[in-house]
């Protein structure tokens, strides 16, 4: 989903108070300022449930007074969604050869190296990250840190800033 808000304090907080009351889980979070005078945020978030669910969802989000608009990007048509992701993978010798050419075949860039450890950058979809995730825990001890999922519609059509 794609939440426009309007940047003040506090509105996060509400936002996901709407969820954690609900007994609703949030899979990713994502929050940045969107507009050129700072007054909007967009707030990026990734959860499940029911067609239900998912409508409740967002008629409670655009019953909150900060919220502008909101967009479920998985419904409104194609979108494309994309992830950071830090991984640090501690191992040594032939696996970390092989460590270097996997993250060769996903485009993960070096970012820090160690004796015993790579740091990769690596961006795309959260499949494409999940795959790299994988082969790397089959090469020796992993520490992550993902960004969230951001996403936006594709195409023309454009929301108001979201």
């Amino acid at each position: 989903m794609a939440v426009l808000v309007d940047n003040e304090p506090g509105v996060l907080a509400r936002v996901v108070g709407l969820f954690s009351g609900r007994g609703y889980n949030i899979e990713s979070l994502t929050v940045a300022t969107v507009s050129e005078d700072e007054s909007s945020s967009r707030i990026n978030l990734v959860t499940s449930g029911t067609p239900m669910i998912i409508e409740q969802i967002k008629a409670q989000l655009g019953r909150l007074v900060p919220v502008q608009d909101v967009h479920d990007l998985t419904e409104e048509g194609p979108h494309v969604e994309h992830e950071l992701a830090l991984i640090k993978i501690v191992n040594a010798g032939s696996e970390r050869r092989e460590a270097l050419r996997i993250a060769d075949i996903f485009r993960a860039r070096v970012v820090d190296t160690a004796v015993d450890s790579f740091v990769f950058s690596l961006t795309g979809s959260p499949e494409k990250i999940e795959s790299f995730l994988e082969l790397m825990r089959n090469l020796g001890d992993v520490e992550i840190a993902r960004s969230g999922v951001v996403a936006i519609q594709r195409g023309e059509k454009r929301k108001k800033d979201v």
